[in-house]
């Protein structure tokens, strides 16, 4: 199985072309640019990725001293920085978002059946963003404060597989709550959010449309309890109360009961109260709910530390979300192959495995294998061995 097929290659086999190829011709990607193709520019930009290049022209060099094999692999243009840099620039960056939304929707048909860490039917998102700071002087279109620029990843995950469903990519000047304006949710299903996103009247729009959520209070809250429900006290909960918002203005924006679970975190000796328009599971799922939120913490991590998106091959707009749209979809290929082959190792260990042997004609599972040691036994010989004592 994969004979004389790179690492590299093998990847590259759950990337569906047509797919891509439909992107490209819905944003003329190859208008006047024949030579290089958008599919070189891709294989060029997931190869920094998968081996984290620091500039074009390590990009360029480390490709060019693999050159015998970069036909084989699915390179057809010739590379240089120059060439790569104007591709960056100039092709629209929707090619590479249309093509990561569309291996979303094939990661979560893979990860659909993964169990969540709570006992929760209902489908379970996270919602957050991460800042990546950037050269005022370099990126003066990513707004921010006065002296710094930088641009802010929005992601909605979903918990089973940690698979984003929705990504925004805007200047650090955006304000977080704007993109509760903007997401798809769906129907009955409960999201997590820290209290950064509180805005009564989207969260009103939530609960109406239908759908759940859960959400840190701010201290400020203004409210009247209408009654209480008991609860343990042993595990951090304080209080399980209905109540009505009492401040006229939030009042009117969000008119119905609400639920307030206070908790307290016994690790980090710190009070947290949740809001929450879902009333159908213990006071102590809700704060389990929360405390899910961590695993899209840990997706910004995962990604900052193991793709290249705090450095940046070009400056311009276009340039930032086509590298960001890429390492996402190099995330996600990742992911998938891990579960299309049933790969018993984590995302992180995968990709060290694959930076290092990315040309090497090796299958993938046999070098997952050899990894970890997963030898399968040997058979023993009914022949005596001669030199057993």
């Amino acid at each position: 199985m994969n004979s004389g097929k790179t690492v590299f290659a093998q990847i590259l086999e759950h990337v569906p072309r047509y797919q891509f190829d439909k992107s490209v011709k819905r944003y003329r990607g190859h208008y006047r640019h024949h030579r290089f193709s958008c599919y070189d520019q891709y294989l060029c930009l997931a190869f920094a990725q998968l081996t984290y290049r620091e500039s074009l022209r390590d990009i360029e060099t480390c490709l060019n001293s693999q050159h015998e094999k970069l036909y084989h692999i699915g390179f057809r243009g010739a590379i240089s920085r120059s060439t790569l840099a104007d591709a960056n620039e100039r092709r629209d960056y929707r090619i590479f978002q249309d093509f990561g939304y569309h291996l979303i929707k094939i990661a979560q048909r893979l990860y659909q059946g993964e169990e969540l860490a709570i006992n929760l039917k209902e489908a379970l998102y996270a919602l957050d963003s991460t800042t990546i700071d950037l050269c005022l002087a370099l990126f003066p279109w990513a707004t921010f404060r006065k002296t710094k620029s930088a641009i802010k990843i929005h992601t909605l995950l979903n918990l089973r597989g940690a698979i984003p469903t929705f990504i925004s990519l805007t200047p650090a000047s955006v304000h977080d709550v704007q993109i509760l304006d903007m997401l798809p949710l769906q129907r009955e299903s409960v999201l997590t959010m820290d209290r950064g996103y509180v805005d009564f009247q989207r969260l009103y729009l939530i609960h109406t449309f239908p759908a759940f959520f859960v959400i840190r209070a701010k201290d400020n809250l203004r409210y009247r309890r209408l009654s209480s429900q008991p609860v343990v006290k042993v595990g951090g909960l304080r209080s399980d109360q209905r109540i009505v918002l009492k401040n006229k203005k939030s009042h009117e924006a969000y008119p119905e009961v609400l639920r307030r679970v206070s908790f307290v975190d016994l690790e980090r000796k710190m009070r947290l109260v949740f809001l929450t328009n879902l009333f159908t599971v213990p006071a102590q799922t809700v704060a389990d709910i929360y405390k899910q939120r961590w695993q899209v913490e840990l997706f910004f991590k995962w990604i900052k530390q193991h793709l290249r998106i705090k450095n940046f091959y070009g400056t311009s707009p276009n340039a930032v979300k086509t590298q960001i749209w890429v390492a996402i979809s190099v995330y996600l290929l990742i992911a998938i192959l891990k579960k299309r082959l049933q790969l018993p190792v984590s995302l992180h260990t995968l990709l060290q495995i694959i930076e290092i042997n990315l040309f090497e004609k090796k299958s993938i599972i046999q070098l997952v294998r050899e990894s970890t040691k997963q030898f399968p036994d040997q058979p023993q010989p009914n022949q005596l061995n001669l030199f057993d004592s």
